[in-house]
């Protein structure tokens, strides 16, 4: 791996090949359906997964949670106590099934999580907690549920395709594993697989631009107009993908149901803190530091988008790093290779642009970047309908509004936090106007 990222490094372009599982067709998506169960060694906590979504196992802090539903709900927790810890060392040679593990694993912990009392102290049981930070630490990601478990890595298609080399398409696609099973759900993770396969035409469009920033000349700058408007049109679409989410997800089912299954330990509005049960008789195993929810910010696909265009999100906290840079450390690893090759492009774009001195070109650069910060608007326009608008509703239904918290963009609250554990309003501000600031005089 190191020789050829060496190798990479030394060509300057932008390859789209396995050395980063960045797939020609489909991106950052698996290109197969992803496997929908374990073999028979880890077969209890495929069983254990399904018995969950099943059973319909309620969120412990569910406005009107019946006795009947909470008994359930511990019945469950109380079998997941008593599985086995088995072991992990079959999965090792095989990241398919590192990546399957990861799903079951944390879904099985946000199960266990989200259906206790919110006064419960989270303590995660051996049988799911240790086996998870195993698995973890081969995939190099943090011990929490991620947007590859959702999305990338959590589809399959909806009709048996006619050719065993079928490749993924936005209307070809279902979810395999979800907590409610509810139309809404799946919308929400179809939108992001949606965008991440639309997207892929950028990922060229990028590769054949570098390649013409080293060369340089006239025709060069012709065709890097060309590819940029292009860009800007395929930003457009994604934007229209974003906004499709509308369609099919109601925004109080969303917030209420399918939501509050996401939480992290710094999202979740107690601030318990989750304690791994049997660390201590794994020294080889670290305490995580990383535990937010899967998020929109763990899109490699958007962090391509802000690294080719030259949008800098520079930390806003002193001795914090970026909320995208953090987020970085929740995508699949070779992902996290491709975007540092990316970064380490020895021309970039937006430098290229400005040495030079071509109207045509800064206009075609500064076209492609207003169409990221236009697709940016409609990620606010979102959040106020599927977070701001359902917390607003929440609080009055249940006569909390005398909390005195704001749902406005302009005076955001700590309350609203995003399921990467941002305070919501001011992070999607603060990446559009970096995003702004990206435009060339």
């Amino acid at each position: 791996m190191a020789e050829a990222l060496e190798q990479l490094k030394a060509s300057g372009s932008l390859p789209v090949t396995q050395v980063f599982d960045v797939d020609q067709h489909t991106g950052f998506m698996a290109p197969q359906p992803p496997i929908a169960r374990l073999p028979s060694p880890w077969e209890p906590w495929e069983a254990a997964l399904n018995s969950a979504v099943y059973a319909k196992i309620q969120l412990g802090d569910k406005v009107g949670l019946t006795p009947t539903e909470a008994a359930g709900s511990e019945k469950w927790r109380g079998s997941i106590r008593n599985l086995p810890t088995l072991a992990t060392e079959g999965l090792s040679n095989s990241a398919i099934l590192l990546r399957r593990a990861h799903l079951v694993l944390a879904y099985l912990l946000h199960f266990y999580i989200q259906s206790l009392p919110p006064s419960q102290v989270i303590s995660i049981p051996q049988s799911i907690g240790i086996p998870l930070l195993q698995v973890s630490t081969e995939l190099d990601i943090p011990p929490v549920l991620t947007f590859s478990d959702t999305v990338l890595y959590n589809w399959d298609f909806r009709n048996a395709p006619k050719s065993e080399v079928a490749l993924p398409t936005p209307s070809t696609i279902r979810t395999q594993t979800m907590f409610t099973n509810l139309t809404d759900e799946e919308e929400f993770y179809l939108c992001s697989a949606r965008i991440e396969l639309r997207g892929v035409e950028v990922l060229e469009l990028m590769r054949v631009t570098m390649d013409e920033t080293f060369v340089g000349d006239a025709i060069a700058v012709r065709r890097i107009k060309e590819y940029l408007h292009t860009i800007a049109g395929v930003i457009v679409e994604l934007k229209a993908l974003l906004l499709d989410v509308k369609k099919s997800c109601d925004p109080d089912v969303y917030y209420n149901q399918v939501r509050p299954w996401f939480r992290g330990e710094d999202s979740a509005e107690n601030k318990s803190k989750w304690v791994f049960e049997g660390l201590d008789a794994h020294p080889q195993l670290r305490v995580p530091t990383e535990l937010s929810g899967p998020s929109a910010g763990q899109s490699s696909m958007v962090h391509v988008l802000d690294i080719f265009l030259g949008v800098n999100h520079q930390a806003t906290s002193p001795g914090r790093p970026p909320f995208m840079s953090r987020m970085q450390s929740y995508m699949p690893r070779n992902h996290r290779l491709f975007l540092d090759h990316l970064k380490a492009n020895p021309r970039p774009l937006r430098a290229f642009v400005m040495d030079a001195n071509d109207p045509e070109l800064l206009s075609a650069y500064n076209h492609a970047v207003m169409s990221l910060k236009e697709f940016r608007d409609a990620h606010m326009i979102i959040a106020a309908l599927y977070i701001l608008g359902p917390a607003r509703r929440a609080a009055i239904a249940t006569s909390t509004a005398a909390k005195q918290v704001s749902y406005s963009h302009d005076q955001p609250s700590e309350a609203l936090k995003g399921t990467g554990g941002t305070d919501l309003v001011k992070f999607l501000k603060d990446t559009r106007t970096r995003t702004t600031e990206t435009l060339i005089p």
